[in-house]
């Protein structure tokens, strides 16, 4: 689909109109819905050419999971067996962990091993 600046902009207008109106219990096939609907896949399509999202760097993993954690450098190095230069050096993406360190990460921050190897 080739969709221009012009109709994602009057999509992303529509789109501010019609979210008042829909409510997640609206049927299927109420009109604005299907319209919202409709409209929504043009905005992501066109965003995603636009305005892609690049992949978040292992060094970006380790910096957000620490903080939704709560946990600092050091305790992730106490918690998995490194020292906390090393986590640093994770975290300011100087080196990357090991496949045995990268588990080890994925488990004690919740990070999904696909994300751990950018796929």
């Amino acid at each position: 689909m080739n969709i221009t600046k012009s109709q994602y902009e009057f999509a992303l207008a529509k789109i501010e109109e019609l979210l008042p109106v829909v409510s997640e219990e609206a049927p299927v096939d109420d009109k604005d819905a299907v319209e919202l609907s409709i409209l929504s896949d043009v905005v992501i399509e066109y965003e995603k050419e636009h305005f892609p999202i690049e992949k978040p760097t292992v060094a970006e993993l380790v910096e957000l999971s620490l903080e939704e954690k709560n946990m600092t450098q050091k305790q992730l190095a106490e918690e998995i067996g490194v020292s906390p230069s090393r986590i640093s050096d994770y975290v300011n993406g100087r080196a990357e962990p090991t496949l045995k360190i990268a588990s080890s990460l994925c488990k004690v921050l919740d990070i999904h091993p696909a994300a751990m190897l950018g796929l």
